[in-house]
């Protein structure tokens, strides 16, 4: 089975690589898929540094000496940049969404699709789990998660429906999960877990603060006139990186001058978001809710 199949492979490499011996950095190896592609453009004295929290990307690991993978997450990117001795990158890329390998390893507790234990940790050393969260968080917290990070109309109900529920029997699973809400509308269901799978696994990885603090570092790590390039997969995501790739800032507004203008680390270098054609959609289902958006540093 294959691990991961890349998302929009070639738009993303193209619009990363230019110089064949620049070091550019794959921030989210997985099955290795990008890192691969990067590799084949770059010359000899070219070099990619790639990060994965996932114990299980080791296997993937590639044989190359311009090639480095770092088991961190990759909102630790700047200090180990600075520990490989690396100052300036040329590029950076990032495919923010979960591999094929997590959704379809039942165990890792991902997809609504499989009965499993309730984890969703990208690095399994951690010890916060979706199970810790619906287990122990109190149930206001537990409607914010749902709400802010899933998006859910029904996030107060649904929140203290877990909070009945744990009262009688500890949740664990996901069918168990999955159990508490069987009264919801076929043509519904897949929708609504969907987003409150989402929602547990932002926060048990803290996904939402992990991207801003990368965000902010690409815009010290990277020369003038490299690239950031970021294929996220919800709208969260993508207007936090929409937002500033064009401004800078995660809220509020720029400060201009007399002209309107403001400075900015970044300068976006596409007027509409880049989402997959409809050969990729129907090769790789999973890559339907993706949006690539690129910016040059200034």
């Amino acid at each position: 089975m294959q691990y991961h199949n890349p998302v929009l492979l070639m738009e993303s490499v193209g619009a990363l690589v230019e110089d064949p011996n620049g070091i550019y950095v794959d921030c989210t190896f997985g099955g290795g898929g990008h890192s691969r592609e990067i590799l084949s453009r770059l010359g000899e004295n070219g070099k990619l540094i790639s990060f994965d929290q996932d114990e299980d990307a080791k296997a993937n690991a590639l044989k190359d000496s311009r090639f480095e993978l770092v088991m961190q997450n990759f909102r630790f990117l700047k200090n180990n940049l600075r520990y490989l001795g690396v100052k300036k990158v040329s590029g950076v890329l990032a495919d923010l969404g979960v591999s094929s390998h997590q959704f379809d390893t039942p165990e890792r507790g991902f997809s609504i699709r499989l009965d499993g234990d309730l984890d969703m940790r990208m690095n399994q050393n951690q010890k916060l789990t979706a199970a810790k969260i619906l287990n122990e968080f109190e149930e206001e917290k537990l409607a914010d998660i749902f709400f802010n990070y899933g998006e859910l109309k029904s996030a107060r109900r649904m929140a203290r429906e877990i909070a009945s529920e744990r009262k009688l029997n500890p949740i664990k699973t996901i069918d168990q999960l999955k159990q508490i809400f069987n009264y919801l509308p076929k043509n519904k269901e897949n929708k609504i877990f969907a987003q409150l799978f989402q929602s547990l696994r932002i926060e048990v990885n803290d996904e939402m603060a992990a991207l801003r603090e990368l965000l902010t570092q690409c815009g010290e790590v990277l020369e003038p006139g490299g690239k950031v390039v970021m294929i996220s997969y919800h709208s969260l995501e993508d207007r936090l990186v929409k937002r500033y790739m064009k401004t800078g800032l995660f809220e509020g507004e720029p400060e201009r001058d007399m002209f309107g203008n403001w400075d900015a680390p970044f300068k976006p270098i596409q007027s509409k978001v880049i989402v997959p054609d409809a050969d990729e959609i129907e090769r790789n289902p999973r890559a339907r809710s993706a949006k690539m958006r690129v910016a040059i540093k200034n």
